[in-house]
């Protein structure tokens, strides 16, 4: 069951909390999702968790991801806009009255934004979690005020609570910008229940029932067109803008919008698998897998904080304990170390940026299923496609049919298509298409099998029948003549033992091939193959008129398997491999490959769950497209690394030379933060210039 961490805005808590949930038996897997709050638990862990939240950061909830969550950021910027007059009526008061006078205007301004942090500090520090945010900055004020700099100290505080504000609504803005990207769930479903429609949530709906949508309205559920005829936005679901024309017989997807017509809907699949549903859940659940950027900032930050403590008391302790200067003077720069070195920059900017990235692809109908593949996909060498409605639009007709002596066309495709009833290959579709209006017995259930890349193997009426490749019958012992058949792919057929003719059947590829393999090369590709399972003829064909570097065709998806292994160990350094293809027979190379990528609109789903990137709408041109957000996400978090690296690093060496006080201090921390959060959100709200997009990355 999926909970949300209502409070939770620190990025170092959360990561605590994290670790310490994976202590606890039974949930050693668990991920905490800092982007959207989140974390999946099973049933009976509640209570426990919730200790450990409470023992980490006082105030965060864990509650039930169905309820609505409220934020009342007016009331969390009350104390700010307090404070700030009280630290003017004290700049007044010491001027015009006393320091005396002055102290107690400081003290109330220090205490309404510093209560908090105060206390959480104090909570930390005898649970044993030290260094946070809270300690540093509770630590670092404290020595001020004892070092008579009352205004500095409420400046720290107050800048310091202002930057955590804005902070949160920077987090804030990011979440909801990926809520908006998959605001595509359905709220309600007007179902048929005896002579009315009533209106229930798409959870209440079963399949096989009829549901009505009217024009403009989202339709709830996957279902089946009955009556009506319309044309279907399917922008929100697949990036593609132009509306498609749907009529009676026709599939439509939940979370599409129904344009001009009234639509009555056979539900095919309930909400929880319709393809909504499952788009949402990829979705949340991406952000829980952390790339090694993430995970590698997260060990850093464990141990970078601790380090510049140490090097804090060192540069308080040491030079006045040799005569170089006053102990006054050593401690002060030792707490501008002490606020500068808060991690806060990197660990809210790097998974933002991930998630952002992540968020700008499934906004074009690309699901990318965690920050860890947006990596393999930026360093990316070889990009190896199957051909078969990758390619090629996966509708194949029927061209010509070529029967033995003393067999008719129609025997042949009767035979062809009784045995292929169950199959849902592209093949098959067609020689049903072919025999559409035919009355088909259908194959035996438990005499039908399908045979991995060859064909199908089915009893028909008591008869055995072949359908498929000639290595397919050739392996049950029947002789297939040779033969020279016109452009397409030849499906052989036999029935008891005897060979009967065949079925040409041609695909064409979809527009924009060429374009997406010219793109590839400029985004410097260094290699593109093609795998298939159609004859060496027509993938040669097809290679020459491609310009793919190699290609292979009268493959297995085992062979599929071994070449791509083959050309994963001739990767040079660190670069990847990514494979895309759609049907269930790439199930295995998907997986295989660093990096796989399935094809969603036609692609089987068996393919869909086993892919790392899911393309939505079944278009070439947007592997291109998810390889370059993929480089654009890595450069933006890069970015955040060396400028909060940079900042803090410069700010630490003037700090410890007494060139930086705690102004200064609180732009490295909080400036810098915010600096890197709104860097990351560059990611949801825009794409990168075309002339970046088309420059090669440098890696």
């Amino acid at each position: 069951m999926k909970y949300v961490l209502d409070g939770l805005n620190c990025p170092r808590c959360a990561a605590k909390i994290e670790a310490e949930i994976k202590r606890i038996p039974g949930l050693e897997q668990a991920e905490l999702n800092f982007a959207t709050k989140t974390i999946d638990l099973p049933p009976g862990y509640e209570q426990e968790v919730q200790a450990i939240i409470e023992r980490i950061e006082k105030g965060v909830v864990l509650r039930p991801h169905k309820e609505e969550e409220k934020e009342n950021k007016i009331a969390a910027l009350l104390p700010i806009g307090l404070a700030s007059l009280f630290l003017l009526a004290g700049f007044t008061a010491e001027n015009v009255f006393s320091s005396f006078s002055s102290y107690l205007f400081y003290g109330v301004a220090y205490l309404l934004v510093g209560w908090k942090v105060i206390i959480r500090a104090g909570q930390n520090f005898f649970r044993g979690f030290l260094f946070d945010e809270s300690f540093l900055m509770t630590v670092s004020t404290f020595g001020a005020i004892v070092l008579r700099e009352m205004p500095e100290a409420v400046g720290v505080m107050l800048f310091y609570s202002l930057g955590e504000y804005l902070q949160d609504l920077a987090v804030a803005k990011s979440r909801r910008s990926i809520r908006a990207l998959m605001n595509i769930r359905p709220e309600r479903a007007r179902v048929r229940r005896g002579n009315r429609w009533v209106e229930v949530t798409p959870g209440e709906v079963k399949p096989g029932e009829i549901i009505l949508v009217q024009p403009g309205e989202k339709i709830p559920l996957d279902g089946r067109v009955v009556q009506g005829l319309s044309f279907v936005d399917t922008s929100l679901l697949t990036g593609e803008s132009l509306p498609q024309r749907v009529e009676a017989g026709e599939e439509v997807r939940a979370g599409t919008i129904n344009g001009g017509g009234v639509l009555e809907i056979e539900v095919l699949r309930p909400y929880e698998e319709s393809a909504v549903a499952r788009i949402m859940q990829l979705v949340e659940e991406a952000a829980g897998r952390k790339s090694p950027t993430e995970r590698f900032i997260t060990t850093f930050a464990r141990y970078y904080t601790p380090a510049v403590v140490a090097a804090a008391v060192t540069l308080a302790l040491v030079p006045p304990l040799f005569g170089n200067g006053s102990f006054q003077e050593w401690s002060y720069r030792a707490l501008v170390l002490l606020v500068i070195s808060c991690p806060c920059a990197l660990m809210v900017s790097i998974p933002l940026g991930y998630f952002g990235g992540i968020g700008a692809a499934a906004r074009r109908g690309i699901l990318i299923k965690g920050g860890n593949f947006l990596d393999g996909l930026s360093v990316a060498h070889t990009v190896v496609f199957d051909k078969t409605g990758t390619l090629t639009e996966g509708v194949f007709a029927v061209t010509s049919v070529h029967p033995a002596p003393g067999y008719s066309e129609k025997d042949v495709l009767y035979w062809a298509a009784a045995a292929e009833v169950h199959s849902h290959h592209p093949l098959a579709r067609s020689l049903l298409r072919a025999c559409a209006g035919e009355s088909l017995p259908e194959a035996a259930a438990g005499d039908y099998r399908e045979v991995g890349g060859l064909g199908v193997h089915a009893t028909v009426e008591g008869h055995e029948v072949l359908v498929g490749t000639s290595r397919l019958l050739s392996a049950h012992g029947v002789v297939v003549p040779h033969q020279d058949f016109p452009d397409g792919t030849a499906v052989h057929v036999a029935v008891d033992g005897k060979y009967i003719g065949s079925v040409i059947l041609a695909d064409r590829l979809k527009e924009g091939v060429g374009r997406v393999l010219t793109e590839l090369r400029g985004l410097g590709i260094k290699k593109l193959v093609l795998l298939s399972g159609d004859s060496k003829k027509k993938v040669q064909e097809l290679t020459a008129s491609l310009n793919f570097d190699e290609a292979y065709g009268e493959l297995l998806p085992e062979d599929k398997v071994r070449i791509t292994e083959e050309l994963m160990f001739r990767l040079p350094g660190k670069r990847t491999l990514v494979f895309v293809g759609d049907g269930i027979n790439d199930a295995p190379v998907i997986m295989r490959a660093h990096v796989g990528i399935a094809m969603g609109g036609l692609g089987s789903q068996a393919a869909v769950e086993a892919a790392d990137v899911v393309i939505m709408d079944d278009d070439p041109e947007k592997v291109a497209q998810v390889i370059r957000t993929a480089r654009f996400t890595r450069r933006v978090v890069k970015q955040n690394i060396v400028m909060a690296l940079a900042v803090k690093g410069l700010f630490l060496l003037g700090g410890s030379l007494g060139l930086a006080g705690m102004w200064e201090a609180v732009f490295a921390d909080v400036g810098v933060a915010l600096l890197a959060v709104f860097n990351s959100l560059r990611l949801i709200r825009q794409v990168p210039r075309e002339k970046e997009e088309l420059l090669p990355a440098q890696i």
